[in-house]
């Protein structure tokens, strides 16, 4: 049992006001109503992806451990708000992300004493380094996740470069090459969005063209 002390009390309220700013902060998705979508709504369904489908990946995982990085892997945005991932392709970009990001997440932790705080920042870490089956498994949700809330708004909310995304290999399919069943998850739900595409009279093959022409 943890005892806290009145200071502590007020450091561990205050890193539930930062964390508030998650249901505030906008990403750059919508949702099936045309409403923006908040960072902590992301983020809890991606917590409910994760009790979802780790029965269906081929390794074991620590479920706890999972969850509790789904859960924290998009608190630094509560200090530095949402950046789209278009907006980091360059490695300039993706490393000035990082370090702004580590330092709020330190900031964060911090109000968290003892060894509660260090293992949030350790979580982070870990998922940040996209190098555990964890990590990998949480950092491939969170692409599905975005893509699947794509594919439920209106296709009026989506940019022409959304419409490319699903042709092209780097925003989704790898990040999910090394579990099959998360492979084929995405596949169906890529193959979701090209079917709304269609629906809507839009030409897949000249979009299909532009998308790939443009990776090239």
């Amino acid at each position: 049992m943890l005892n806290l002390t009145k200071e502590s009390m007020q450091h561990y309220i205050q890193f539930l006001n930062i964390a508030e700013k998650l249901k505030c902060e906008m990403r750059h998705s919508w949702l099936s109503t045309g409403r923006q979508e908040s960072v902590a709504e992301h983020s809890w369904r991606m917590s409910l992806m994760v009790m979802t489908f780790y029965p269906c990946l081929s390794q074991k995982v620590n479920l706890e451990k999972c969850l509790k990085m789904a859960i924290l892997h998009d608190l630094a945005e509560a200090e530095v708000g949402d950046i789209p991932v278009f907006e980091t392709q360059t490695l300039e970009a993706k490393k000035s992300k990082f370090i702004a990001e580590k330092m709020a997440m330190e900031k964060i932790c911090v109000l968290i004493e003892g060894p509660l705080g260090q293992e949030f920042f350790t979580l982070w870490e870990e998922y940040e380094s996209k190098a555990s089956y964890e990590a990998k498994f949480i950092n491939a949700l969170d692409k599905i996740e975005v893509f699947l809330q794509h594919v439920e708004a209106p296709l009026s909310t989506w940019t022409e470069l959304e419409k490319d995304m699903l042709f092209q290999e780097k925003w989704l399919r790898s990040h999910c090459r090394f579990e099959p069943f998360l492979l084929e998850l995405a596949e169906e739900i890529i193959g979701q969005g090209i079917q709304k595409i269609k629906d809507a009279g839009e030409n897949i093959s000249k979009i299909a063209e532009r998308a790939t022409a443009l990776m090239a």
